[in-house]
């Protein structure tokens, strides 16, 4: 069944009002559309859990520090329209610039803390761009429930506290990473890979599962990263924004694994950035 497509707000609200009126529970996947697997991941648990789903398609001009990478962001709407069919999902909201950001708009949603570092230390501006687009397609939407990918663990943990700060009424649900066959996590960016990118780009997940392995084990970060920085320069990547292990709630840096943790990498393949991150076990 193919969806309807709403592009402007009042459309969407009418909707949502007649569903909310019926005591139906909305749930929400905010997405930038180049649906993959990963994302059609997070509808079929929506539709588990949610009478009414709407997945949401806009790419943030605001989470883009670069011009050129904004540009050059897959956009795919007709295809990601027909990926949604057999979901069967209630609604597709597309809404343009204008429609997000009108004339005037004035207001930013930061949240402190957990954007200091990781993706929020090289991409300033960024999660302050994710925070406010989020808090307005949960208030646009009127969501119960929100669904985010774990491939994206630092996003789901300031979604989580600007929920939880602003008293929005949502509960925002963290699903597993979907990965490619050979572990690379699925991500709209590796649609901007070449074959041979493509291929060499697996090399990070088999990085990382062999870091956390020995973290787990007791060894530390730094008797590591050396070994770990010379595999993925071996492999074709280039800059290293960071690989870094930090625990799970407040993502402060830690050197061993002596609290629940996880591993994180933001890596260039090609001129492509590639991020991912995995469960480090406690050690033993």
């Amino acid at each position: 069944m193919t969806a309807p497509i709403v592009r402007t707000l009042p459309e969407l609200r009418q909707m949502t009002r007649s569903w909310q009126l019926a005591g139906e529970r909305i749930g929400v996947v905010p997405t930038m559309g180049a649906l993959h697997d990963g994302h059609l991941s997070l509808v079929a648990r929506a539709k588990e859990m949610s009478d009414r789903v709407i997945v949401t398609i806009f790419v943030n001009p605001k989470q883009f520090n670069s011009p050129e990478d904004l540009a050059n962001y897959p956009r795919t709407e007709h295809e990601d329209a027909r990926k949604l069919e057999r979901f069967a999902v209630d609604a597709i909201y597309v809404p343009d610039g204008a429609q997000m950001y009108p004339d005037g708009f004035a207001t930013t949603v930061s949240v402190d803390g957990l954007t200091n570092v990781l993706c929020g230390a090289h991409r300033p501006g960024h999660f302050d761009g994710v925070a406010t687009v989020v808090t307005k397609l949960f208030t646009q939407t009127s969501a119960d429930l929100a669904f985010f990918g774990e491939k994206d663990f630092q996003q789901l943990q300031v979604v989580r506290r600007l929920a939880r700060d602003l008293d929005l009424g949502v509960e925002v649900v963290g699903c597993p990473t979907i990965r490619e066959i050979d572990g690379l996590a699925m991500s709209s960016r590796n649609l901007l890979l070449s074959d041979q990118a493509r291929s060499r780009a697996s090399a990070l997940n088999e990085v990382m599962e062999d870091m956390a392995d020995k973290l787990g084990q007791g060894a530390a970060m730094d008797d590591l990263l050396p070994k770990a920085q010379s595999r993925l320069a071996a492999a074709g990547f280039g800059d290293i924004d960071y690989l870094e292990m930090r625990t799970k709630d407040t993502l402060t840096l830690i050197e061993r694994a002596d609290t629940p943790a996880r591993l994180f990498a933001a890596v260039y393949m090609a001129g492509v950035r590639l991020i991912d991150n995995i469960d480090v076990p406690v050690a033993r």
